[in-house]
């Protein structure tokens, strides 16, 4: 089980730690304007919700909430690689960010919006993976009427460093099956179920079947409209890469960690810099990729 003891000297009263599923240490949020739910395990925003409003992140019913393993939904911080490790296949995919806890450094209320960071820096087990870099990590959670979501890593080497990211959101829909994701027209992408790179689309980006593009060379905004009448819009800043995923039916049933019948509740939409798009620093350089989710009814 984690500490509950990690946490700033003192506390707003919007701001509670205490123990969530799995034993885990959560951060629970009540402000004025919106709500939330952060784990120290990975820095895991699982649960935003604006205040009068519907809760925004899908998490699935089958999430395992243990410190070995990756919570499944919400906001997973991929770091410092994406995907597989192309130098280590055995390295846990998506990197060693969201199965690390992180520390509770600050946590204040500034106007209707709870502002929190999380910090994480190299460890002897870090420094001994297939990323042995010395850095450190600082993640802003701004809760408010909008989700505010900002990942600034710092190269401690003398010598630069590149790594990949993604803040691999998890939204919540009424039904993928008729939800359009906008914003990412003339922009073509790799369909990472072909390995092939397809062209630009005219057209909103619509769902019936199993979806797993990256969109390299993406920068702005995206929105997605679901067809019970909301929408979230996405703004990023220093983020030049989009992933766009849904693991339909088939393959949902071969997940452990996913209902079978979850797949229409979700899709993914992932500010991100990977693959060719991947951020180096020199040494002491800083990177922020910030990303702003704001919905309307």
């Amino acid at each position: 089980m984690s500490s509950v003891s990690a946490a700033p000297r003192s506390l707003p009263a919007s701001v509670r730690i205490g123990e969530g599923r799995g034993g885990l240490t959560v951060v629970r949020v009540v402000g004025r304007a919106g709500s939330a739910e952060i784990y120290l395990h990975g820095a895991h925003v699982t649960d935003f919700t604006p205040a009068g409003g519907r809760p925004v992140l899908f998490l699935s019913d089958l999430s395992r909430f243990e410190a070995t393993a990756a919570i499944r939904g919400g906001v997973p911080i991929c770091f410092p690689w994406f995907g597989a490790n192309a130098l280590d296949p055995a390295a846990p995919s998506h990197g060693f960010a969201r199965l690390i806890e992180w520390e509770l450094v600050d946590a204040h209320e500034s106007d209707d919006d709870v502002v929190l960071t999380f910090s994480l820096t190299d460890t002897p087990a870090t420094r001994t993976s297939a990323w042995p870099h010395r850095f450190e990590a600082r993640y802003t959670v701004t809760v408010g009427a909008r989700l505010t979501l900002a990942l600034r890593v710092t190269n401690r080497e003398t010598d630069a460093l590149s790594y990949e990211e993604a803040l691999h959101t998890y939204l919540r829909v009424s039904d993928v099956r008729g939800t359009t994701v906008s914003g990412l027209q003339g922009t073509a992408f790799l369909n990472q179920l072909t390995a092939l790179t397809e062209p630009a689309e005219n057209n909103p980006l619509g769902f019936g079947t199993e979806t797993d593009r990256l969109y390299l060379g993406s920068r702005g905004s995206a929105t997605v409209a679901d067809p019970d009448g909301r929408t979230v819009t996405i703004e990023s800043d220093a983020s030049d890469s989009t992933v766009v995923w849904n693991p339909w039916a088939d393959k949902a049933a071969r997940m452990s960690d996913f209902g079978d019948d979850e797949w229409p509740g979700m899709v993914c939409v992932e500010t991100a810099n990977v693959r060719r798009d991947q951020v180096r620093l020199d040494a002491g350089q800083s990177h922020t990729t910030t990303v702003v989710f704001a919905v309307s009814a």
